[in-house]
């Protein structure tokens, strides 16, 4: 194959790449941030669930609650409602862990079990419907196309995919959050106190950094991000809700935190690494490698990037 080849397959297979990494990097930074602040976060999946559900729900009635609004503003008012039930939801754990004391693992396990039961159940009630809501009519959310690249085609189709209408805005808002999480956490006096707390809280007490106010924030601004990895899902990723169909992406997301060393270029590279698994096993699906086989390469890689994370800081210990 030549190399003009090799480049067009590689700037066809990013755009995928960056859709299916999308939800997960969001969650996984969201993950960042709230164990930074030293609250592990293992209801990114709930969060994200329930953020999709909303979204879908709040999108189809905002045309009922606001009939003379432009069509184009009711996917906005679903991002909306989607961003503000993940927030609930994260509130409900900080409460939980910061102020009745209850264990973190234990609440956040609570928060996904709830979340699948809860939105499987209003979707029933309100649908009619156990496994999606293909019967509502929801809008999804624009695309964002880059204009002035018609001289560089591989430049073109990589910045506005293969139908050149451009990525879509949470994709294109999943690549800018890293720059600005990075610049809020080096660079601003909240990141840098929301770290302390993190490292060493009874130093930072002492120092005079209210630690359960930054501890509050960083889980509140862990299910912002989550919640935008779930709304994707719903208004971007497909045009409805599905039970269950952040299908495990919340704990890949948390996966990338521990096996990029907690730090953001490896959450990054490690959510582009689930990413880019999951295109391949959908690749591999036109293939005559069995099912059974292609299921399995998404954790698979999963697996092996913990051990070899884990063999890495092994061996720098020793």
């Amino acid at each position: 194959m030549s190399h003009d080849a090799w480049m067009l397959l590689a700037a066809g297979l990013l755009p995928a790449i960056l859709r299916a990494t999308a939800p997960i990097l969001l969650a996984a930074l969201g993950g960042l941030v709230s164990d930074l602040a030293g609250c592990t976060n293992v209801a990114l999946e709930g969060l994200m669930l329930v953020a999709a559900f909303f979204a879908v729900l709040v999108s189809v009635q905002a045309a009922h609650w606001f009939p003379g609004l432009a069509p184009g503003l009711y996917p906005w008012i679903g991002c909306g409602g989607g961003l503000l039930a993940a927030l609930l939801m994260a509130g409900l754990l900080a409460v939980f862990h910061l102020e009745w004391g209850g264990d973190l693992i234990v609440a956040g396990i609570a928060i996904n079990i709830l979340a699948a039961g809860l939105t499987v159940l209003l979707m029933t009630a309100l649908t009619g419907d156990k496994g999606s809501t293909a019967s509502l009519d929801s809008p999804v959310l624009p695309s964002v196309p880059i204009s002035g690249l018609q001289g560089w085609p591989l430049l073109d189709l990589l910045l506005n995919g293969e139908n050149r209408r451009g990525h879509h805005v949470l994709v294109v808002l999943a690549l800018l959050a890293i720059p600005l999480l990075w610049w809020f956490l080096r660079s601003t006096r909240y990141g840098i106190w929301l770290r302390a707390a993190g490292e060493n809280p009874l130093a930072a007490l002492a120092a005079g950094i209210p630690v359960k106010r930054m501890r509050y924030m960083a889980l509140l601004l862990s299910g912002l991000l989550a919640g935008l990895g779930g709304v994707y899902l719903s208004l971007g990723y497909l045009s409805l809700f599905q039970a269950d169909m952040t299908a495990g992406r919340g704990f890949l997301a948390l996966a990338a935190v521990f096996v990029g060393a907690r730090g953001l270029r490896g959450t990054v590279a490690a959510s582009l690494l689930f990413g880019a698994s999951a295109v391949l096993a959908t690749q591999l699906g036109a293939s005559r490698i069995p099912p059974q086989l292609i299921y399995l390469l998404p954790p698979l890689v999963t697996l092996l990037a913990l051990a070899a994370a884990g063999a890495r800081r092994r061996g720098r210990s020793l």
